[in-house]
């Protein structure tokens, strides 16, 4: 990442040099003209892409691995507990799902920027990938935020913990029907001390606050660890799964992944899991171009510039049969068309500055300043 970005620093310098070059080295009119990219043909200007609008899709899993308790056979009789777990088992759900768009070169939307003379565009910022992020201004790169990581899986209650509360009478215990039953006994003796200590009948209950919440959360800890042999374990877990997809079309039910609630995110074909899908509907359709004969004309005159694209609104959903995770809406390229900069707004008498939305190519910020001309005149 770092290569690429000192690669697209040293191309922006070449951009500038060889503008620059133009200026000092030219003083006819200025010119800023446009055409179809042709690989190789292109010697003074600048190359450059348009977006489409790419996806990446964020899934965050939580893995759930219960492990029955080693006395779970006694915990009704000791501890009136029903429906402990009496073998291990394995639930997935999904967590989470985030949605980021961002945009990727459009091969089929490459253009050439030509820079004749003393341009009015000396300017223009590039991202690493060859996408039109600014003229006659700078513009930063964006890049997409760092995935969530996952999480390892934590125990309620760690491997030899128990140890550390069993007495020398629960360990010398002859059967395992005796040491469950010295272990439920112990438990009711922790609840009896944080009730008294709750109530403040405690003989040794501190007056200090902290002090009261430390050893009412050593007894709960320790209740809990001695409980587990009845009750059993959780061990709980997080796996982040990362979807990339540049969407062609709108769609209704677009397959994303199947998700099982056994096995987690599961093949495409496995059959195990349910599917998770996406849609995609454009909210807004586009004015047609009507075609006039005296507008393509006075059109014609016009042709310098610069091509960029008009976005169209769309309603993004990622559901499955029992929820929808995802509801936004965005602006997306593919679905809109691509629409001219007038070279009229890069012309001497004005200082145009231009920044485009690194996702679908389109104007984000436009400023005309005719100022810099009037302040000319003026000095004559």
């Amino acid at each position: 990442m770092i290569l690429r970005m000192k690669e697209s620093n040293l191309q922006k310098l070449r951009i500038v040099a060889l503008l620059l070059a133009g200026i000092f080295c030219s003083h006819s009119m200025a010119q800023t003209m446009i055409e179809e990219f042709v690989p190789g043909s292109t010697v003074e200007g600048v190359n450059y892409f348009l977006p489409k609008t790419a996806l990446r899709v964020v899934v965050t899993a939580e893995k759930e691995v219960v492990i029955p308790g080693e006395y779970n056979m006694y915990a009704y009789k000791y501890m009136r507990m029903q429906d402990v777990p009496l073998q291990t088992s394995v639930t997935w759900r999904l967590k989470d799902i985030m949605l980021q768009p961002y945009g990727v070169p459009d091969k089929s939307k490459a253009y050439s920027l030509k820079l004749k003379g003393q341009t009015v565009a000396p300017l223009v910022s590039l991202s690493s990938d060859g996408l039109l992020l600014a003229i006659n201004t700078t513009a930063g790169e964006e890049v997409l935020p760092p995935l969530p990581r996952g999480k390892k899986a934590q125990a309620t209650v760690t491997k030899g913990e128990l140890h550390n509360y069993l007495t020398r009478e629960m360990l010398q215990a002859g059967s395992q029907a005796k040491t469950a039953e010295l272990i439920a006994q112990e438990i009711y003796t922790v609840r009896e001390s944080r009730d008294a200590l709750l109530r403040g009948e405690a003989d040794n209950t501190p007056k200090d606050g902290q002090q009261l919440k430390l050893m009412l959360d050593g007894l709960e800890h320790q209740q809990q660890v001695l409980t587990s042999v009845f009750a059993g374990t959780k061990e709980v877990s997080e796996v982040v799964y990362v979807f990339d997809i540049i969407p062609a079309k709108e769609t209704d039910k677009l397959l994303l992944c199947r998700f099982s609630k056994r096995l987690g995110l599961v093949d495409h074909d496995d059959m195990a899991g349910a599917p998770v899908y996406i849609s995609i509907k454009c909210m807004e359709m586009l004015p047609q171009v009507v075609q006039d004969e005296k507008a393509e004309a006075k059109k014609a005159k016009f042709q310098s510039g610069v091509y960029c694209n008009v976005p169209v609104r769309t309603e993004l959903k990622i559901y499955d049969v029992e929820d929808t995770y995802v509801s936004m809406e965005i602006p997306m390229a593919q679905f809109g068309r691509v629409e001219l900069l007038s070279g009229e707004l890069f012309n001497k008498m004005s200082d145009t500055q231009v920044t485009f939305f690194q996702s679908t190519g389109g104007v984000k910020e436009l400023r005309a300043d005719e100022s810099k001309e009037k302040k000319r005149r003026s000095l004559f």
